[in-house]
């Protein structure tokens, strides 16, 4: 099937192009950006090397959905999405961390927990957990932004503010934001029969000085879910969780000896494991919004995108 992996476009005032793991960033002047949800899928900081059919526009779909749902707790970015697989909104200086809140034992804590640790990014874990328990409160893990190719890293708040990576008045901001943000994405869950189990947040200041949230929220590459229904049944019988996140293609590349860890090969993703893949990224997208997917067609990606910014800028 047909994906959209890499995008080369030239428009009339553009000033840059950045490529991230998943997105391509277009900057134009006036401090504006066009962001294009691309197919590829990454984990362990690597992007593999085949796309997932409609994971682009999936992403840029929820995000949109999620950004307009969250829209009165924290500005953002965002300003129209002119085609399925596109964000356009207003430029802005990123803050060099991430926010990633957790409300459940889960993913990398989970995977330090077993190894001994007690402690991450400065907050203490309880003893007696099991993979998956529920934390009496949200916990905020921060890391680092990486630059392109590199891992993010597990940072504290004492360690973001002793380095000066956020002054403290506006990092007190930043977690503010992310747990009201955490609350209402677990609202939003609840009501469609899921538990947004964690997420990160990421947020900039736009040229006005104001903090705004930016990227993605609430996606299964930002995110992790699991049923409601099933979940306590599973965890009282020490079962894995069912969950709708990208977690599954982790666990996958890890039970085929791949971490991303150096002279490990990434392993073949054959034409049925990237139909499910696919299959999850469109259950997840159903689950969480309550609507019916619209499959774009898949052919003639790159004129359709091409065509609906022009459109959208007038050119």
């Amino acid at each position: 099937m047909n994906t959209l992996t890499e995008t080369n476009f030239n428009f009339p005032n553009q000033l840059s192009k950045y490529s991230g793991k998943v997105r391509e960033v277009y900057k134009f002047k006036n401090d504006v950006l066009v962001m294009i949800s691309t197919d590829r899928l990454s984990a362990f900081d690597v992007v593999l090397p085949k796309g997932i059919p409609y994971k682009g526009q999936i992403l840029n779909q929820i995000a949109c959905k999620m950004l307009d749902a969250t829209s009165h707790i924290v500005p953002n970015w965002l300003i129209s999405s002119p085609d399925p697989n596109v964000s356009i909104g207003q430029a802005c200086e990123p803050f060099k961390v991430e926010m990633v809140v957790r409300g459940y034992l889960s993913g990398h804590a989970a995977r330090l927990y077993k190894s001994g640790e007690r402690k991450i990014c400065g907050v203490d874990m309880p003893d007696g957990m099991f993979e998956n328990d529920k934390f009496v409160n949200p916990i905020l893990t921060p890391t680092t932004k990486a630059d392109n190719g590199s891992h993010d890293e597990d940072i504290s708040r004492e360690e973001i503010l002793l380095n000066n990576i956020v002054n403290e008045e506006d990092y007190l901001k930043l977690e503010d934001f992310s747990l009201k943000l955490f609350k209402e994405g677990s609202r939003i869950a609840k009501n469609q029969g899921l538990i947004l189990v964690d997420t990160k947040y990421e947020f900039g200041k736009n040229k006005s000085g104001q903090i705004i949230l930016i990227d993605e929220i609430h996606t299964p590459d930002s995110s992790r879910y699991f049923y409601l229904d099933s979940y306590l049944d599973l965890q009282n019988s020490k079962l894995p969780q069912k969950q709708l996140s990208k977690e599954f293609v982790r666990q996958w590349l890890i039970s085929n000896g791949f971490q991303g860890k150096e002279n490990q090969i990434i392993p073949e993703m054959s034409k049925d494991y990237i139909k499910g893949v696919s299959d999850r990224y469109i259950e997840l997208y159903e689950k969480i919004t309550g609507l019916e997917f619209v499959k774009e067609e898949l052919n003639g990606l790159d004129k359709r995108i091409e065509t609906n910014i022009l459109n959208y800028f007038d050119v």
